[in-house]
C-alpha cells in the first residue's frame, strides 16, 4: 500500500463559496492568448474601482492593456458549464442542444423546444455593456445593517431607536460578494464574452451609476445595455439615473430579485454608504423608526414593471430547477411575459395575497425597455439550462440586432 498524501486541511469559512469559484480561479490562469478580447474592467467613474482577485490573475501586467490578458472567457464558461455541452469558438454561433433548452418563441409571446433553432441576431461589434457591481449592497449586508435589523427586529411602530446606530452606516470595500451577486457578476462577464467576443463590456460599480459615469458629458446614453445583480440597496441618485439611462433608450437586464428595495446615501470622501429609508427602517442621522419595506414601491412598478416577494410556495414551471429565494412579481399591465413560473404562494404570505405572477419579462419604458429575470438568477448562474436561454434572451431582446 502506497503512503497516502496528507491533504491540507482547508477553512471551513471557504467551504460556502460556491464550487464554481474555485473552477473560476484555476481557469483564470490558463496561459490561452485571447487577444481580440476588449474587456474594459476598469471604472470610468469616480470610485477607483481596483479589479478583484479572480480579475487580478486574468489581467497580468496591465487592467487596461487588454492584449495582457491570459484567460479566456470561453474556457471560463466551458469549465463552468455541462462538461459533455458543445461549445463553439468565440465568435461563433452558440450551441443549441435539442432537449431541454427553452427559448423564446418568435413572437415572443412564450418559450417552446424546438428542434431546429438558431440565434436570429447577434451583438452588433460596437454594442456597450456595462456590469453592476452591487457594492452598496455587499457593504450594507458587511456586519452593519442586519446587525442592527436582528437585534431591533421586535421594536413596536412609532418608537425611535438611539442606539447602535452606527450600524446603519458601512464602509465599501468593492470585494465581490456572495450576499450581492459578487462572484455571478464575474461569472457573467466571462458568459457574455463567450457569447460575443467582440462587443466592448465595462466593469461598473454602484458608484459610478450614482456619479452618472453611465451617461456622456451631453447626457446621452455611454452604453446599450445595463446588467444588474443584487441591487438591493442604491442611492436616490443611482435609482433615478438607471431611471433616465433606460427612458433615455438603454436596455437595462435584471438577473435578481429584491432589487431598488432600499435606499442609502453615500459619502464620496469616507467612502460610506448609510441608510436612508427602506427595509422596514428610515434613519434620519440621529435616530431610526419603523417604515416602508419598498423604498421606491410605485414609482418601481410604472418603470421597472415589478416588486419584490419572497415566500414563494413552489413554481410548477421550473425549467432551471430553481428553489424560491427572492423574487419579483408583475405589478405592470403593461409587462410583456416572456416566461411565466406559475408562482404558488402559501395563504399565511405576510408579503401579498391571492395569486402573483413572477416571470421573466420585458417592459417598455420611454425609448427603452427593462428585462428582468424575475428570479435570484446567482443561484442557477450555472445551470446549463439557465445560460441556454440567458444567451438567447441576450441574443433576441436586449439589444437591436445587425441585419
Amino acid at each position: 500500500m502506497s503512503k497516502l498524501r496528507q491533504v491540507p486541511r482547508i477553512c471551513p469559512k471557504f467551504l460556502i463559496a460556491p464550487i464554481m469559484i474555485l473552477i473560476l480561479l484555476s481557469s483564470l490562469c490558463i496561459n490561452s492568448a485571447f487577444a481580440v478580447v476588449q474587456l474594459q474592467v476598469t471604472s470610468n467613474g469616480s470610485s477607483g474601482y481596483h479589479v478583484p482577485a479572480p480579475l487580478n490573475s486574468w489581467t497580468n501586467n496591465s487592467i487596461l492593456n487588454t492584449s495582457s490578458l491570459t484567460g479566456s472567457p470561453l474556457s471560463i464558461t466551458k469549465s463552468m458549464r455541462n462538461s459533455n455541452e458543445t461549445l463553439p469558438i468565440p465568435g461563433k454561433q452558440p450551441y443549441m442542444a435539442t432537449n431541454k433548452n427553452y427559448i423564446f418563441s418568435e413572437n415572443k409571446s412564450e418559450i417552446s423546444t424546438p428542434n431546429n433553432n438558431s440565434h436570429t441576431g447577434e451583438f452588433g461589434k460596437e454594442v456597450k455593456i456595462a456590469v453592476v457591481m452591487p457594492t452598496f449592497t455587499a457593504a450594507a449586508y458587511d456586519h452593519s445593517f442586519y446587525l442592527f435589523y436582528n437585534k431591533y427586529i421586535n421594536v413596536s411602530r412609532g418608537v425611535n431607536i438611539t442606539t447602535d446606530l452606527n450600524l446603519l452606516s458601512s464602509k465599501v470595500t468593492n470585494e465581490p460578494s456572495l450576499r450581492a451577486s459578487g462572484f455571478a457578476m464575474l461569472y457573467l462577464l466571462g458568459n457574455l464574452k463567450w457569447i460575443r467576443p467582440e462587443s466592448n463590456i465595462a466593469f461598473l460599480t454602484d458608484q459610478d451609476v450614482d456619479a452618472g459615469s453611465i451617461f456622456q458629458v451631453n447626457g446621452n446614453n455611454t452604453y446599450d445595455v445595463i446588467i444588474l445583480g443584487h441591487q438591493e440597496y442604491v442611492t436616490n441618485r443611482e435609482y433615478h439615473n438607471l431611471k433616465q439611462f433606460v427612458g433615455g433608450g438603454g436596455t437595462m437586464i435584471i438577473l435578481d430579485g429584491n432589487v431598488f428595495y432600499a435606499e442609502v446615501k453615500y459619502d464620496i470622501n469616507t467612502d460610506t454608504i448609510t441608510l436612508v429609508k427602506g427595509h422596514s427602517w428610515a434613519f434620519n442621522g440621529k435616530s431610526a423608526w419603523g417604515s416602508v419595506n419598498e423604498r421606491w414601491k410605485n414609482e418601481t412598478a410604472q418603470w421597472v414593471g415589478s416588486n419584490y416577494i419572497s415566500n414563494i410556495a413552489k413554481f410548477s414551471n421550473n425549467p432551471f430547477d430553481y428553489l424560491p429565494h427572492e423574487e419579483q412579481f408583475i405589478t405592470n399591465p403593461k409587462d410583456i411575459i416572456l416566461l411565466n413560473y406559475n408562482a404558488t404562494i402559501p395563504g399565511d404570505n405576510p408579503n401579498k395575497t391571492g395569486s402573483v405572477v413572477v416571470a421573466t419579462y420585458e417592459l417598455n419604458y420611454l425609448r427603452g425597455r427593462v428585462i428582468a429575470l424575475g428570479l435570484y438568477s446567482d443561484d442557477i448562474i450555472v445551470n446549463g439550462n439557465f445560460d441556454r436561454y440567458f444567451d438567447n434572451l441576450i441574443l433576441q431582446y436586449a439589444v437591436r440586432t445587425e441585419d
